[in-house]
């Protein structure tokens, strides 16, 4: 198994971007087409836990829009072969770290994230 080819990693690194652009911009028809129209599809967020592409969308759609800038550090995409990749980066948004991973694969309609993990990292002794 070939370990980030050029073109896939450069595939995926475009769909994170386009991702990360619909995050903040609130662009939610993109966000939606992004994930794996499924009921297997997984999303743990940040206050959320959601199963099937049903309660992703709903949770998209009633999202307050405002507040969504954040800056990404250390971003890393993997490309496994040419149809599994995964996606990881910290990010910071009003002063507080957080993390997210997705799990991307190529399916007939085109790469879509088929799990998702949201979450802040919690200040000890503060």
């Amino acid at each position: 198994m070939e370990i980030d080819r050029p073109e896939i990693l450069a595939e995926v690194a475009g769909l994170f971007a386009a991702y990360e652009t619909a995050l903040v911009t609130n662009d939610v028809a993109v966000l939606d087409g992004l994930f794996w129209q499924h009921a297997k599809v997984v999303r743990y967020g940040a206050t959320e836990i959601l199963h099937g592409y049903a309660e992703i969308a709903a949770f998209r759609a009633s999202r307050p829009s405002a507040g969504l800038a954040r800056t990404l550090e250390r971003t890393v995409i993997t490309t496994f072969g040419q149809d599994f990749a995964t996606a990881s980066t910290t990010f910071t948004r009003n002063g507080r770290t957080g993390r997210q991973q997705q799990s991307w694969v190529r399916l007939p309609e085109g790469w879509r994230i088929v799990a998702a993990h949201v979450s802040f990292l919690e200040r000890f002794g503060a």
